[in-house]
């Protein structure tokens, strides 16, 4: 059994940094936003943990079903002997097409990606202890800052799951198709998880659930930012607004200031004033039609070959190959 590896790229020093740059753009910009990479601390991914099993939350249980369906298949066709995820996180479904690749017999080198060091060490050295045959290399990175794990390995199948796609701008995922494209070789592979166009209070629903998680988990990047800048955000006195862009077809979650608010960011020697009703965006969850993954797939240069969904038709996972 060989040692897992794990490469830090993007340290604390560098999160801090990025961090305080972000905040400082979106706080001092008309609408206010916050980047959604910052509700994952410690709390905030427990918190998301929970949201993945709410009765309203169906993305995660509706791609491990497709998984569970077409891991072999997806092996077959993609001979891989080098498996990316990028945002892997705990590498929980991402078993399914370990043990598929491995049964296949392809299967060499597992490359995870994540930005936090600390889930990633628990998940390589699981994955390690697990699948002892495989050559294990964590890297802790931004999936959305260059894509360095790439550079690991032969025949590779890159994954991107539980349609983190979405939370990105139509131009930022432009450039992330274009920067995955870039770094694979002509007959490498994209596997895509993507949620889907449906009813708008359907969609609503799995935004602002019943026992209030969704709300916990959007108003958490207020404490990250009181813990990590010295804020002084008023947290409790945010309300959760979960609602539905009919025009971009995504999801908008904001908090909005129960009064008016002047917030002080020591850390950036900012003030913040915030009207009463204002509203910060902390995040985009863009739905998808088959056309638009095709479209945007077919301009970063790959072929859309493979389209799954789930019963419901909630959920799609797509295999495309880099031309």
């Amino acid at each position: 059994m060989s040692e897992p590896e794990l490469i830090v790229r993007f340290t604390a020093e560098d999160a801090a940094r990025e961090l305080r740059a972000d905040v400082r753009e979106g706080l001092t910009e008309q609408p206010k936003w916050l980047s959604p990479k910052w509700f994952y601390d410690a709390a905030g991914s427990e918190l998301f943990e929970r949201i993945t099993t709410l009765p309203e939350y169906y993305q995660t249980r509706a791609e491990q079903q497709i998984l569970q369906r077409t891991a072999m298949d997806i092996a077959e066709i993609t001979g891989a002997a080098t498996l990316v995820e990028l945002g892997s996180g705990s590498s929980e479904k991402t078993r399914l097409l370990l043990d598929a690749l491995r049964k296949h017999g392809t299967l060499h080198r597992f490359v995870p990606l994540d930005v936090s060091g600390s889930a990633l060490r628990a998940a390589v050295d699981a994955i390690a202890l697990d699948y002892p045959e495989l050559l294990v290399r964590g890297v802790v990175d931004d999936f959305t800052s260059g894509l360095t794990a790439l550079d690991a390995g032969t025949d590779r199948l890159v994954a991107f799951l539980g349609g983190t796609i979405g939370n990105l701008l139509p131009a930022e995922r432009a450039g992330f198709f274009a920067s995955v494209r870039a770094a694979l070789r002509p007959g490498e592979w994209l596997l895509l998880g993507t949620d889907l166009v449906k009813d708008p209070e359907r969609l609503v629903r799995a935004y602002d659930d019943a026992s209030g998680v969704t709300a916990e988990f959007n108003r958490n990047v207020l404490r990250v930012l009181n813990r990590e800048l010295g804020a002084d955000f008023a947290v409790e006195e945010f309300g959760h607004v979960a609602l539905w862009n009919a025009e971009q077809e995504w999801i908008e979650m904001r908090l909005r200031a129960a009064r008016p608010m002047r917030v002080e960011l020591a850390e950036l020697a900012l003030t913040a004033e915030l009207a009463a009703g204002e509203e910060i965006r902390t995040e985009i969850s863009a739905k998808f039609r088959r056309e638009r993954v095709h479209d945007e797939l077919t301009a970063a240069g790959f072929d859309l070959r493979h389209w799954w969904l789930d019963d419901a038709g909630d959920f799609a996972l797509s295999l495309a190959v880099a031309r």
